[in-house]
């Protein structure tokens, strides 16, 4: 069987990995890929990105499965498109995939059917905005109504960065929201004061399996200062999330959500994942919907699936998700980004990325904003690499990680040196 991966980032490069290790796959091709699918000669890329034309060369490739990695391809409906032509593909359509595209429908949809979450409001004109921030107060979450690569939210410890959030995405677009219909509009949310953690599952439809748990560090800098990124490292399990918590995740966030979208019409399919605060006295409430696995979670997750993920995924197409069992690997996975300079607003991209580790069993170097340029290995991207490792715990899994990332050579690169301390923590 051939088998398509849409996407271009370390999600994207993790998912391929773990494909073409399944005695079903003959073929595995990522679209549009990038300098790790590259350099893989079991992988090949495909430079197109138009959804039509995707599909059309699916047809004609006879591809037998389609994985759909980013929001912004299920957001243009690829998953539509390519059902509409018989083509296999795991993924939520395009209206399901609201739950991420945007905030506002998210945050009515869990209101309606009494799903966990924090008080919000939505708004389109900057000064009732920037009103509303002035009465209610600090610290306070501002996040866009669309799509924005992970940096949509910003949240404001003071009032002036709650301004300039707000400014950001409803004024300027500093940070390059793809607004949805009715143009640019901002959710601004109560805080919430917790622990954060992200609850990937699976669903068919019908059922829904949960993925191995996992925690990520979304800050730049260590100690989870500096501003919000599409996340610096990740590990997966997440001791946070306790068997209480996930019963709690389950019953009260994601089965709620399945059965919602059924009940309005809306079927889900594909991976669904929740961010969650976990509050000091264990209750549980919903930060935000994605419609995808995350990233850099993926990474960890999949270094530790030990089953076949075609399997998996060819089930879950037929609506046969209740036949399978995942097998883990008991122990601690833990990634560390590895990032250009000046992410995660200006990242610098070209830089040539002179030394890389090897990939051994434990140890796997994931790309995500790399690019070939004539032989070259270069950055293409604000999270170039996501290095992951397999350790006994999470000390090992860090030692190990942390070794590998020493081997890695390009100018400016940046990191964070504490993934994992959260799990260190008593």
């Amino acid at each position: 069987m051939k088998v398509l991966v849409v996407g271009g980032g370390g999600r994207e490069h993790a998912l391929a990995w773990k494909l073409k290790q399944s005695p079903r796959v003959a073929q595995v091709f990522v679209a549009p890929g990038n300098g790790g699918t590259a350099r893989d000669p079991q992988l090949t890329n495909v430079d197109i990105t138009d959804v039509r034309a995707l599909r059309e060369w699916a047809q004609a490739q006879g591809i037998g499965l389609t994985v759909v990695g980013p929001e912004a391809p299920l957001a243009a409906g690829v998953v539509d498109e390519f059902r509409a032509h018989g083509l296999r593909i795991f993924g939520p359509t395009k209206a399901a995939a609201q739950l991420e595209s945007s905030k506002a429908f998210s945050k009515a949809f869990m209101q309606r059917h009494g799903i966990p979450t924090a008080a919000y409001e939505t708004f389109s004109d900057p000064a009732q905005a920037h009103a509303y921030v002035d009465r209610v107060g600090a610290p306070i979450v501002v996040k866009a109504d669309g799509l924005a690569a992970g940096k949509g939210v910003v949240v404001a410890m003071t009032l002036a960065e709650a301004h300039e959030a707000i400014d950001f995405m409803l004024v300027d677009n500093t940070l390059g929201v793809a607004h949805n219909e009715g143009g640019a509009r901002v959710v601004i949310e109560s805080f919430l004061q917790g622990e954060e953690a992200s609850f990937i599952v699976l669903c068919d439809g019908q059922t829904v399996t949960a993925l191995a748990t996992s925690q990520d560090h979304k800050r730049l800098l260590d100690g989870d200062r500096g501003p919000n990124t599409g996340g610096m490292g990740a590990y997966s399990p997440a001791p946070v999330v306790t068997a209480e918590v996930h019963r709690r995740a389950m019953e009260e966030v994601i089965l709620p959500t399945v059965r919602g979208m059924a009940a309005d019409g809306v079927p889900y399919t594909g991976f669904l994942y929740a961010g969650l605060m976990i509050e000091p006295g264990g209750s549980v409430k919903t930060l935000e919907f994605n419609c995808r696995m995350g990233d850099p979670e993926t990474q960890p997750i999949l270094m530790r699936l030990q089953s076949d993920l075609a399997e998996v995924l060819l089930a879950a197409t037929e609506q046969r998700l209740h036949e399978i069992t995942l097998q883990w690997d008991e122990r601690v996975a833990l990634g560390v980004v590895v990032a250009a300079p000046g992410y995660p607003l200006t990242p610098r991209k070209g830089d040539a990325i002179t030394a890389l580790p090897p990939d051994g069993a434990d140890v796997i170097t994931f790309h995500a904003g790399t690019a070939m340029q004539g032989g070259q290995l270069v950055t293409a991207g604000g999270r170039v690499l996501c290095v992951t490792a397999l350790g006994a715990d999470v000390v090992e899994a860090r030692r190990k990680a942390y070794a590998a990332v020493a081997q890695v050579a390009f100018d400016g690169m940046q990191y964070r040196t504490d993934i994992g301390f959260r799990a260190l923590q008593p």
